[in-house]
């Protein structure tokens, strides 16, 4: 059986190759999203820049996962997606490297219980949201429909 794990010992890198410790991370309310530049969603990176453009960055942050699981709807390179982001949604929020849902220890522990200690969950398309509270804690999942700007997303990013 697995055991619960800290959500600051986990690490991924960026769209650009460097090593980020969620350790770093202490103290800030995080949203975790996966992203894809060719989905039914992918509109929401204007909800979630806007957001970000919106927050206090010392208390919150936004992390994209891209991840082309879903429909092979995120099959570009590293530099692809972070032109395609920025020259179309003018993101500035912090992009990974792509990520496998199934294999990747962040989504591993986002999505189950033995692990974050709180709930299962299961990412079953792209813009799947993850809040993770200021203390490390596992605080909600949201469908691909639900908007960054829901009360529940904003209400969490504002610290409300």
């Amino acid at each position: 059986m697995d055991e619960v794990k800290n959500f600051y010992d986990l690490s991924a890198r960026t769209i650009n190759g460097d090593m980020l410790n969620f350790d770093k991370l202490k103290g800030k309310r995080v949203l975790i999203v996966n992203t894809a530049s060719a989905c039914g969603f992918t509109y929401q990176y204007n909800s979630l820049q806007k957001l970000w453009d919106e927050s206090d960055h010392d208390e919150f942050v936004i992390i994209g996962f891209p991840c082309n699981d879903f429909g092979a709807q995120e099959s570009g390179s590293l530099k692809e997606i972070e032109s395609f982001c920025s020259k179309n949604y003018g993101v500035t929020f912090q992009l990974m490297e792509k990520v496998k849902i199934k294999t990747s220890p962040i989504y591993k522990w986002l999505m189950n219980k033995s692990l974050n200690g709180v709930k299962n969950a299961k990412v079953l398309w792209n813009f799947h949201k993850f809040l993770i509270d200021e203390n490390g804690k596992w605080s909600g999942s949201f469908l691909p429909t639900t908007s960054p700007n829901s009360s529940g997303i904003k209400n969490f990013a504002l610290g409300k």
